[in-house]
């Protein structure tokens, strides 16, 4: 079985040592006015650079941009539409990080366009194609206080996807070659799979050549996996630490689509061994036909800078021997 590495999505943006703060102050002197809105740019594409490469030297070969500009998973986009204030915070499912509400007043439409610049930067950075990362359009719904504009989730489901589509087609335009779509709040509302299942369809039409992939976390996919083998995606990511069973599922049913697994716990310190993780290997492989992504669970914000960069070094380490052994 052929395994690529990737990161699912965030990296820590700030650590231990000073020179690993500099966002931190950038953030904290441009509250208080002493910087200009430029000069924090400036910070945060330097940032940027340095998680990307920082990702490749673990050994990473599909990195991401680490989502330095994401104050949460959702508020990053949400600030950049008309028809949108920002409310207080709210916890993000069950971790300990939280997001600042959108709150919809209005129709939607973008200010401008957003992830084309990032990726941008974050291609500049690692010399090659990255992997480029959107929030989900049923996830975006169920995170806001609707006020005004939309009469139900559903509605404002398709009209989160008709501006999200726009995204997509500018990432596919610079050649991203997978784009991925986070949709953990689909694992929390199965019934709405429908509802997500319409919003695909609009971003997939403007996904070129890209990849579309939707990325599924913090909650149990094995209920569902039949129906989100359905979706109009090309990649589909699963979280296999929160669901025992997912493993045997997949084992017994396969998978039509190409698979990203995540086997490396991005909310855990402890490091995974390959007496976790090859036996998961052996049993999935069995029924891939394609090549599959090896990545964390999640984005990897939730951990200190140092082990996040030693769950990756970690990660490469246990494909190759995976690898090596079952030639």
């Amino acid at each position: 079985m052929e395994l690529i590495l990737t990161n699912t999505g965030s990296y820590p943006r700030i650590g231990d040592t000073a020179e690993l703060q500099q966002l931190r102050r950038a953030h904290g002197q441009r509250e208080r006015g002493e910087i200009s809105a430029e000069s924090l740019a400036k910070v945060q594409d330097a940032v940027t650079a340095e998680v990307v490469r920082e990702q490749i030297a673990a050994g990473v070969e599909l990195p991401t941009d680490g989502q330095v500009r994401w104050g949460d998973g959702l508020s990053y986009f949400a600030a950049n539409l008309n028809g949108v204030s920002m409310n207080g915070l709210l916890r993000f499912f069950d971790t300990n990080t939280y997001f600042r509400q959108p709150v919809v007043t209005g129709r939607l439409s973008r200010k401008g366009p957003l992830f084309a610049r990032d990726y941008r930067q974050a291609v500049k950075a690692a010399g090659r194609p990255v992997k480029a990362v959107v929030p989900g359009p049923y996830t975006m719904a169920r995170g806001s206080i609707l006020e005004s504009g939309y009469r139900s989730v559903h509605a404002l489901t398709v009209a989160y996807g008709a501006v999200l589509a726009q995204e997509v087609s500018e990432l596919a335009g610079q050649g991203a070659p997978v784009i991925q779509v986070d949709e953990p709040a689909i694992l929390r509302h199965p019934s709405d799979l429908a509802i997500l299942a319409e919003a695909l369809v609009v971003l997939a039409r403007g996904k070129g050549a890209a990849r579309l992939s939707l990325a599924t976390y913090f909650g149990d996919a094995a209920p569902i996996y039949d129906d989100l083998q359905d979706l109009t995606v090309d990649v589909l990511h699963v979280d296999l630490t929160y669901s025992p069973a997912l493993g045997r599922v997949i084992a017994d049913r396969g998978s039509t689509k190409a698979l990203s697994l995540g086997l490396l716990d991005a909310r855990n310190t402890k490091m995974e061994t390959r007496e976790t993780v090859f036996p998961l290997l052996d049993l999935i492989g069995r029924r891939l036909r394609t090549p599959a992504h090896l990545a964390p669970s999640a984005g990897l914000e939730y951990l200190p800078r140092d082990r996040a960069r030693a769950k990756l070094e970690a990660m490469r380490r246990l494909r190759d021997a995976y690898v090596g052994e079952r030639r």
